[in-house]
C-alpha cells in the first residue's frame, strides 16, 4: 500500500538540512583545527619555537665542534712536530753518549799519568830535564 502521502519534497528538504548541518560541523571542525595549528606552530611558545631554538642551537654546535676539529688539527700538527723534534734529539744524546766510550780516560786519571811520566822522566835523568827547561824558556 503506497502513501497517499508524497515524502519526497519532505525528503529532500530533510537532506538539504542534513548537508547544511555536516558542512557547519566540517567548518567549525577546520576553524578549531587552524586556530590548534596556529598555536602549535607559534614561534614563542609551541613546537615551532621549539623547532627553531633546536635548530640555532645546531646551528651552534656544529659551529663549536668545527672550531674544536680545526684546534685538535693544530695540536696534532704541533704535537707531531715536538715529537719529531725530541727523537732528533734522542738520536743525538745516543750518538754523544756512544762516542764517549772512544774518550781517554778521565782528566783525572790523565791528570795523574802525566804526574807519573814526569816523575819518571825526572828520576830518568838530567838530559830529559834540561830539555824540559829549554822548552820552558821558549814559549
Amino acid at each position: 500500500m503506497p502513501f497517499p502521502i508524497d515524502l519526497t519534497p519532505l525528503a529532500g528538504a530533510a537532506s538539504d538540512i542534513l548537508l547544511a548541518i555536516g558542512a557547519l560541523g566540517a567548518g567549525i571542525y577546520c576553524f578549531v583545527l587552524s586556530r590548534r595549528l596556529r598555536r602549535f606552530n607559534n614561534l614563542e611558545n609551541g613546537v615551532g619555537g621549539a623547532v627553531a631554538v633546536l635548530s640555532a642551537q645546531v646551528d651552534d654546535m656544529t659551529k663549536t665542534l668545527e672550531k674544536a676539529r680545526k684546534a685538535a688539527m693544530q695540536s696534532s700538527v704541533s704535537l707531531t712536530d715536538l715529537t719529531d723534534r725530541a727523537e732528533s734529539a734522542a738520536r743525538k744524546l745516543e750518538l754523544m753518549m756512544a762516542s764517549l766510550h772512544d774518550l781517554p780516560d778521565a782528566p783525572a786519571a790523565r791528570e795523574r799519568t802525566m804526574d807519573e811520566t814526569w816523575r819518571d822522566a825526572e828520576e830518568a835523568g838530567p838530559r830529559f830535564s834540561t830539555k824540559r827547561r829549554h822548552a820552558e824558556a821558549e814559549q
